[in-house]
């Protein structure tokens, strides 16, 4: 049995300890995140929703409200999701679970063993990047399309719906509020399109190709280089060079920073950029500490349009005078 296997193995003993420990012992107690001002633990109310990520979990937060429990295992921006290893809480969680969220994509690979590991016919599991319309090839970074989290809040208020039929009319309300939070992001991506679409800019890895695509920006980058950071490996020396060249020349206006996927390779192209006093815009992975999905990806978009206005948006508006 390999190393991994073990630790799946074990995480699943201990899960069912714990499960046995909260919900069939005499005076057991529900899942203990659950709990009220003072510390005092009280039951799992409706709906219990497991997410692999932070940004999963809020979104069905909004999209259930009181009528959900919400437990994000990945919500810590200084860890990298790639690396992730689940524990024994983590097991016990999507064992209770009646719905799991999660990206796929090979992007949470430990989910899959979890749920392998206890399986439950009652228990619904979406996959996002399984449902995102807009999903690139080979990118598994879905939840920065704008029209990924629609299709994935349809799906997710579908399946709330079926499990709890008199609260119907409200998940469509929800659902609606949600649609049209989404509608500032959209106005801010086309004014950034129609001040900058055309400028040059460089990547440290794929995360952000699902924006700067619907906002027209130039990704100087090479896509392998992108890739190899994303899955971790070393990228070509030619695709380096390129990357490194577009710097030292300043043929970008913006270097577009993963700061939770960070090598030597990305902090070397940092470093650069800012010795050249190229704007460096720095985005997550995972959602920062007391945000919602909007208010995040409304403070990335901000930083970028800031970025991209101290070097390209004063050369256009003067060239525009003139």
């Amino acid at each position: 049995m390999s190393k991994k296997s073990i630790i799946i193995f074990l995480i699943l003993i201990f899960a069912a300890a714990a499960v046995f420990y909260f919900t069939v012992r005499p005076g057991g107690r529900e899942m203990p995140e659950n709990t009220a001002p003072g510390g005092a633990v009280r039951p799992v109310q409706g709906i219990k929703i497991v997410a692999t990520e932070n940004f999963y979990g809020d979104i069905a937060r909004q999209l259930g409200g009181a009528d959900v429990t919400v437990r994000s295992i990945i919500s810590n921006p200084n860890i990298d999701p790639h690396e992730y290893e689940s524990t024994v809480q983590d097991g016990v969680a999507v064992m209770k679970a009646d719905i799991v969220i999660k990206n796929g994509l090979e992007y949470d690979t430990w989910m899959d063993k979890l749920l392998s590991a206890s399986p439950n016919s009652g228990r619904s599991v979406i996959t996002a990047g399984d449902i995102a319309p807009g999903r690139l090839p080979g990118n598994p970074h879905v939840w920065y399309g704008i029209v990924n989290m629609k299709a994935l809040a349809k799906t997710i208020t579908g399946e709330l719906k079926k499990r709890d039929p008199a609260h119907i009319a409200q998940f469509e309300k929800n659902l609606d509020a949600f649609n049209r939070s989404l509608t500032s992001l959209e106005t801010k991506m086309n004014g950034i399109r129609s001040r900058f679409a055309g400028t040059p800019v460089g990547l440290t890895e794929t995360i952000c190709l699902y924006q700067t695509g619907p906002m027209g920006l130039k990704v100087l980058t090479p896509l392998n280089f992108q890739r190899a950071i994303s899955e971790g490996n070393e990228p070509a020396a030619a695709d380096l060079a390129a990357a490194e060249n577009q710097i030292n020349n300043r043929k970008i206006k913006v270097l577009i920073y993963n700061s939770q996927t960070v090598t030597p390779v990305t902090t070397n192209l940092l470093n650069a950029a800012q010795a050249r006093a190229i704007p460096v815009v720095p985005v997550t992975e995972t959602m920062p500490d007391g945000s919602s999905y909007q208010s995040w990806m409304k403070a990335e978009l901000n930083a970028l349009e800031k970025g991209l206005a101290s070097k390209t948006g004063s050369l256009k508006e003067k060239a525009g005078n003139r």
